[in-house]
């Protein structure tokens, strides 16, 4: 906006209560807990402006938020980082200061979290603030956590767009946008990322950039070439296609300012709200994520060990991947196979002091910088004079992946043990009681390449324990809902539509696990967007148009080549374009894409007359645009020199006759009788109609081709002499005589 667990806390499903300084009773719940809290990132989510019976609202919203997080990347794969902890304090009152004006009131609430930074005239209405002091002492009350392992996101009770990144991030809680809000200040406040707006104050493009050469990774002076050569900013990204979008390369402006600086991709999150982090901005985070965490979870003390001990340690787990583990014993790497163990026994030692080193890596494709990939290293001294001590501890568990809830299909779930001097205990893994492989690591069990769907039951032993987990390879579903279209056209691949105006598209995702369903789509293969509804509503359905929408002096529903701001100059959205959509489901499952096409006409002309009733006899229509809306017309119709017929769900008993008429178009319209244009001048569209008798369509002067999609014609079709040949916009039309000339193939 503007400039995630086991842990110390006692257990899953316990809290907290204190009562920081003078302010109302907290408590902290743990959401999600993945390890000792003073080993993983801890995202602490605190509500403000939430009275006792706004707490189960602010729930919900956070329930939405966090899995709108996971369905991002890096936060999808190294969820298992992180420790969430919830703080629900209760609110003297609802609400929080200056929403959304600077003249509505303050009210009384434990964080004191207002818009226009904190009520300040010389600030922006979207600038949501926290009082620092306030949000460091509800923070302490989750044990273990630091300033340095955790970060704090307070929600405010608001349904006002706002948020601020800085040491803390802020977002309004009930917004359609909210949820999107988080990811965007959590690139500030985490990752250091800087804002890729070309704008400051809404509606006013910024003023060209002057300074020297920015220090964020995202924005740069230098060229694609530049960064070539000199090995600079983005330069190991450049020309892939962008996870935000199109392609890494160069557009201008960012940080502000509205040229004279560029950044990687066209649009991703730090840019405009709804598409993922593009890959520059997702090495970062994947970088401090990574930071806020140790590797190395726990290992066999460092110092001198035993020539016949058994050298063991403890990783973080992505729950997409394993991290690889090499062991070297005096600079040489041993063939270990990726094992959290070693037993020295087993090497013949010669007598004296050995240096041995355990080195971790995280090999994710998300990191290209050897600089920054996450690394961490371990060494121990092997003096062959000591011997071993064996415990006769029992073997048992001691962390894992979360059994409380589902593990998707493609995950990668783990378990540790308990160790010793003299053994690793094995875990063994079944997959519906019957054993799977997992040689080297067995500590991490790959799902992803087994293929599964449905639901299955994995479960892991070591000595008399077992931990079993449900997996759910069961895809999410999503409905898509279609404002009434002119013409629908059933293929294999999918519906496609045809509209000549403004159309909507509602997304309604389900799935029978629990949580938040995140829904998805992409228009013609550029980024995904989050389906968040509409800006001003949630519950309505998105909107696209040829140019866009504006609301508060931002751009969407744009088709085709996105527009963000209403200076970016791009194509108008008509023609045909592919849109495809999905969900994610809480548990991570990504479901399967469907698709639809459709294809935008430019309007019809706008009327001058309208008739909505029934016209008996003839109609001459002699000059302006006559516009029947769901008419009848019981008599022929004739269209005089540069006169105009917009005909929609009408119904038309006898012939239409247009000579050098300046726009004919019949839609959805039924005609009982011939119709036949001649020497139109300005546009013409047959969609989506019945007519009974013959079609002749000649000599049209018209700039885009005659239409002629999806139609029922009960007889001949001709068409002669067009300066450009109709189309049927790949909506083909049904028709009972021949087809002759220019529309011999429609």
């Amino acid at each position: 906006m503007i400039g995630v667990l086991a842990a110390a806390l006692v257990g899953t499903g316990t809290t907290a209560s204190a009562e920081p300084e003078a302010g109302p009773e907290a408590k902290v719940v743990p959401l999600q807990v993945t390890g000792p809290a003073a080993s993983r990132f801890n995202l602490i989510v605190m509500g403000d402006g939430y009275t006792a019976t706004d707490l189960p609202k602010f729930r919900e919203q956070v329930d939405k938020h966090l899995n709108v997080l996971w369905s991002i990347e890096p936060f999808k794969s190294y969820r298992n980082y992180v420790n969430v902890y919830a703080v629900e304090i209760a609110s003297p009152q609802s609400g929080v200061d200056c929403d959304p004006n600077l003249t509505s009131p303050k009210v009384d609430t434990p964080l004191n979290m207002g818009f226009w930074g904190g009520c300040n005239p010389n600030s922006v209405q979207r600038l949501l603030t926290v009082s620092s002091t306030a949000a460091i002492s509800y923070a302490d009350l989750v044990p273990g956590t630091t300033a340095s392992n955790r970060q704090i996101l307070a929600i405010g009770n608001s349904d006002t767009y706002g948020g601020a990144g800085g040491t803390y991030a802020t977002a309004s809680g009930g917004n359609a946008l909210s949820a999107l809000i988080t990811p965007h200040e959590l690139g500030h406040s985490l990752g250091g990322l800087q804002d890729e707006y070309d704008y400051y104050a809404r509606g006013d493009r910024g003023a060209p950039y002057e300074g020297p050469e920015p220090s964020s990774i995202h924005h740069s002076l230098l060229t694609e070439q530049q960064m070539r050569d000199q090995q600079q900013k983005w330069f190991r990204w450049l020309g892939e296609p962008s996870e935000s979008g199109g392609t890494i390369g160069r557009y201008e402006g960012g940080m502000y300012s509205g040229s004279g600086v560029w950044r990687p991709s066209r649009h991703s999150m730090m840019k405009t709200l709804g598409y993922y982090f593009d890959q520059i901005s997702r090495e970062r985070m994947t970088q401090r994520i990574s930071s806020r965490a140790n590797l190395f979870q726990t290992s066999t003390p460092t110092g001198q060990v035993a020539a016949d001990q058994v050298v063991w340690l403890q990783t973080l787990h992505p729950s997409s991947h394993e991290l690889d583990v090499t062991w070297t014993l005096d600079g040489r790497t041993l063939p270990t196979g990726n094992r959290r163990a070693i037993d020295l026994a087993t090497l013949d030692l010669a007598p004296g002091l050995h240096t041995l080193t355990a080195k971790i890596v995280d090999p994710t494709e998300f990191v290209r910088d050897p600089a920054v990939r996450p690394t961490a290293s371990r060494t121990w001294t092997v003096n062959t004079t000591l011997t071993a001590k064996p415990t006769t501890a029992p073997v048992a568990f001691t962390g894992s992946t979360a059994t409380d809830h589902p593990v998707n299909a493609e995950e990668v779930v783990y378990a540790e043990t308990t160790q010793s001097d003299t053994d690793q205990p094995a875990i063994a893994w079944k997959l519906d009681g019957q054993p799977a492989d997992n040689p080297g690591n067995d500590r991490d069990f790959d799902l992803g390449a087994l293929g599964l769907t449905g639901r299955h039951t994995l479960t892991a032993t070591a000595g008399s324990e077992t931990l079993t987990w449900e997996v759910d390879g069961v895809e999410p579903k999503v409905t898509s809902t279609m404002s009434k279209p002119l013409v629908t056209v059933q293929k294999l691949t999918g519906p496609e539509y045809i509209y000549n105006d403004a159309f909507t598209m509602k997304l309604a995702a389900t799935d029978d696990s629990t949580g938040y369903v995140v829904p998805e789509f992409r228009v013609d293969g550029d980024g995904w967007f989050n389906y968040f509804g509409w800006p001003t509503d949630a519950s309505a359905p998105f909107k696209f148009t040829a140019e866009g929408t504006a609301i508060d002096q931002l751009v969407y529903g744009k088709l085709g080549v996105p527009r963000v701001v209403p200076w970016d100059d791009v194509p108008p959205g008509y023609g045909r374009h592919k849109v495809e959509y999905r969900a994610i489901d809480a548990t991570g499952n990504i479901g399967t894409a469907s698709r639809f096409a459709v294809t935008l006409l430019r309007p019809a002309p706008t009327c001058t007359t309208t008739i909505t009733g029934t016209h008996n006899g003839p109609l001459a229509l002699r000059s302006g645009v006559t516009c029947l809306t769901g008419a009848t017309v019981n008599g022929p119709i004739q269209i005089a020199a540069d006169a105009s017929l917009v005909a929609t769900d009408a119904r038309i008993s006898g012939p239409v006759n247009a000579s050098k008429a300046a726009d004919v178009h019949l839609l959805r319209t039924s005609v009982r009788g011939p119709v036949s244009l001649s020497g139109t001048t300005r546009s013409a569209a047959f969609v989506g109609s019945t007519i009974s008798g013959p079609v002749s369509v000649g000599i049209a002067t018209t700039g885009e081709p005659v239409a002629l999609a999806g139609n029922t014609i009960n007889g001949p079709l001709s068409c002669a002499g067009n300066t450009v040949a109709p189309t049927n916009l790949e909506a083909p039309n049904q028709v009972s005589g021949p087809r002759s000339g220019q529309c011999a193939g429609l």
